[in-house]
């Protein structure tokens, strides 16, 4: 049996018909125009029982919903509408309905998953002559499509329209109420803002419809990489922000955003050709480098700018003293832009050796920068600001042509290599200029071996292509170095001239419990060069079983501690005029691993007492500090590195004043080729000590300023070496 009209539900005293005007209107005429309304399709009818199963619902309205009048009849409303989210009080359909309250505009939705029908819901309790409660009756209209328009405006109000991602004004919205909720529930959150290298080129050479289709295909990534941890947006241009909640480890943000690099920096397929990118990405933390989200994002700036400085293609943590070391690179460029003229560069040398014979076959040049005021500077820390000035092009030709001048002294057996910036690379002239000083200095081309890192790779294609041919007919060598780490194909691989694939130092850290490093990335390195004719190298080898290992894999040559660091060109003239070079590998270079030799002043904490010495190298699993004497073996230390980084470690070894340190918790990449603590000390904490609640300030650990410097019984006696103590 069919259910009744909507019309028989009517209930009305008069038979004969109501008088409006001068119009009668009898109930059947009522009923037919309800029954008229319905079947259009405009607007439908609903009605329940006293138990809020559905008595009554226009055909018209259950087919919109999928079904059948007499299929719902008898169901629970709520099992068929359920309110929208965001459109509703908080109570179900259920409990409004129990309320017994009229409601209007309900916006609802199929229960039944796959139907996108939007109701609009109104409705009141209806009581019979004894005034007893019979259920509900009401109207229904289908605002699907009104409501579906306004949607996508909101949408678009809030989403990047090309990308999808979040827009600039959503990011805002979302990072202020994160922070807001975060600092009340002590929570962290992580910002990333990114910045597309070499964007620009793309748009210039290939057009606006390109770079489109790139952004289209970056988000794409973005959102692989991120997956479900964070919200990503777009700011516009070539600028992207990732939100991530709930993370303040350095070790997994730095995964993060190496994944970030090494995804977005891979080839590009659009309609106009083939392109390739790169990306930097600063990273900042709340609460440590920020409160608000004012503090947060420009902290993110900060490093961002710093990872851009580095060499582009990296990744930073916000320091607070960045600002400073902006300076201090502004400074530094001033310097290296005088430096050739008032001979303060210098080349240096390290021998390549063969494994199995230990002849040195090989030479690679080193630069040696002897400032006035800094003393002596490593090549780590300038000539990421030469080739973010350009002044690397100056020097490197300088240096090219310096190293080539000294090999020509050499015997015929030896070759000259040299690692190529992607700055001079780039530049205009650059085989000319490499052919012009081989000319020059008549030096047989085959023994000049350009290295050429994999960033190389990610400029033009038709442009790299051509210079790799040009040099290949000049008869010089080339080398891939540092393979592996970067982000080149295997594609390009096989078109490109290559003599050498070089293994880079990063391979030979400690990975999964096994102090060689990841020797199946080697083995599958050694195959693929054999597979491809080529020779393999390893540079950073800095112990013997190393070594040993590698030349059981069939690596060709190596260089590092375990034969020799890099010489002067003197020392270099006396080892060939005594015959053949051969090196004796050697351990006393094994305790040289992977440490940054740093001497700088940082904080170093024993029960109640705070001191100030000095930290001679660095590795991720220990240090060496100088300043303290008669400290025993097995004594715990917890060293300050200042901004709230702190590391609890163990004495192995001591000699007079100086201390080998060993580490509870091993250190992570810092993004910029150092390294840092994994956690820092938590502003939270800090508050609930009756701190302000802010980011962590530059320097020493900040509960220890709350304390004078002698505070306690100083068990450690301080060394003529230590660093003057302060109470600052």
């Amino acid at each position: 049996m069919g259910a009744m009209p909507f019309s028989n539900l009517f209930s009305s005293r008069k038979d004969a018909g109501d008088v409006v005007g001068q119009c009668t209107f009898a109930v059947s005429d009522k009923a037919r125009i309800v029954d008229e309304i319905e079947a259009s399709g405009v607007l439908g009818f609903w009605a329940t029982d006293r138990q809020g199963n559905v008595a009554y619902i226009s055909p018209a309205i259950a087919a919109r919903l999928g079904s059948t009048q007499d299929d719902l009849i008898g169901t629970p409303l709520q099992q068929v509408l359920i309110p929208i989210e965001g459109e509703t009080d908080g109570r179900s359909l259920g409990l409004k309905l129990n309320t017994r309250k009229s409601f209007a505009n309900l916006s609802t939705q199929a229960q039944a998953p796959g139907n996108d029908a939007v109701l609009s819901l109104s409705g009141r309790p209806f009581y019979d002559e004894q005034t007893e409660f019979s259920g509900f009756r009401g109207s229904v209209v289908d605002v699907t499509e009104e409501f579906r328009a306004e949607e996508e405006a909101n949408r678009l109000a809030k989403f990047d329209s090309l990308t999808g991602l979040a827009n600039r004004h959503r990011m805002e919205q979302r990072i202020d109420s994160t922070l807001h909720a975060f600092c009340a529930a002590k929570r962290t959150a992580a910002l990333m803002m990114l910045d597309l290298d070499r964007f620009k080129q793309v748009n210039d050479t290939l057009g606006h419809a390109a770079g489109d289709q790139l952004l289209q295909q970056v988000a794409d990534r973005l959102r692989s990489a991120v997956g479900s941890r964070g919200e990503i947006g777009r700011l516009g241009g070539d600028e992207f922000q990732v939100l991530i909640p709930d993370m303040d480890d350095r070790g997994e943000l730095g995964e993060i955003a190496k994944k970030i690099i090494q995804m977005l920096s891979q080839p590009y397929s659009v309609e106009e050709g083939r392109c390739t990118i790169g990306c930097s990405v600063g990273v900042a933390i709340a609460p440590y480098d920020g409160v608000k989200r004012e503090e947060l994002t420009r902290a993110a700036d900060l490093a961002l700018y710093a990872s851009k400085n580095g060499g582009r293609g990296q990744f930073r943590f916000y320091a607070a003293d960045l600002e400073h070391e902006a300076n201090l690179r502004k400074r530094m460029e001033e310097d290296l832009a005088s430096a050739i003229e008032n001979g303060n560069f210098t080349i240096e040398y390290q021998p390549v050796v063969e494994l199995g014979s230990n002849k040195v076959i090989g030479l690679e040049a080193k630069y040696s920068w002897e400032d006035e005021d800094r003393g002596r500077v490593s090549p780590e820390t300038f000539l990421p600001i030469a080739e973010g000035s350009r002044l690397i092009v100056p020097i490197g030709e300088w240096a090219l042509r310096r190293a080539c001048e000294d090999a020509v002294k050499w015997p015929g057996s030896l070759r000259l290599s040299l690692n190529i910036s992607p700055v001079q690379f780039e530049a205009n002239g650059f085989v000319e200029l490499v052919g012009k000083i081989l000319d020059e200095t008549g030096l047989d081309p085959s023994r000049l071996e350009l290295e050429l890192n994999e960033s190389v790779l990610l400029g033009d294609a038709s442009k790299v292509d051509a210079a790799l041919g040009q040099l290949f007919k000049l008869g010089v060598r080339l080398t891939l170095d540092q393979f592996g780490t970067g982000m080149s194909s295997l594609a390009y691989l096989r078109r490109a001239p290559f003599n050498t694939l070089k293994i880079g130092a990063k391979f030979f850290e400690p990975v999964l419990g096994n102090d060689l490093g990841d020797m199946d990335l080697v083995r599958a390195v050694v195959a693929l060069a054999n597979a491809m004719g080529m020779e393999t190298a390893a540079s950073g080898v800095h112990a013997l079983p190393l070594m040993e290992e590698l030349h059981h894999l069939g690596v060709n040559q190596v260089q590092g501690y375990v034969f020799s660091d890099a010489i002067g060109h003197d020392a270099v003239m006396q080892e060939i005029t005594s015959g053949e070079w051969v090196l004796k590998p050697t351990d006393q270079g094994s305790q040289r691993a992977n440490r940054r030799t740093v001497f700088r002043r940082i904080g170093l904490i024993h029960e109640d007492h705070y001191y100030d010495v000095t930290l001679r190298n660095l590795s991720r699993t220990g240090a060496m500090i100088e300043g303290l004497e008669d400290v025993p073996v097995g004594t715990m230390f917890v060293l300050d590195f200042g901004g709230g980084q702190l590391a609890v470690c163990t004495v192995r070894r001591t000699m007079g004043d100086t201390q080998g340190l060993e580490f509870e918790q091993e250190l992570v990449d810092d993004g910029a080729g150092g390294l840092c603590t994994r956690h820092r000390v938590s502003p939270y904490e800090l508050a609930v000590a009756g701190a302000p609640l802010q980011a962590l300030p530059a320097g020493k650990h900040a509960m220890a300023e709350q304390a004078p410097a002698n505070a306690g019984f100083a068990k450690f006696k301080l060394s003529p070496n230590a660093p003057s103590q302060n109470q600052n």
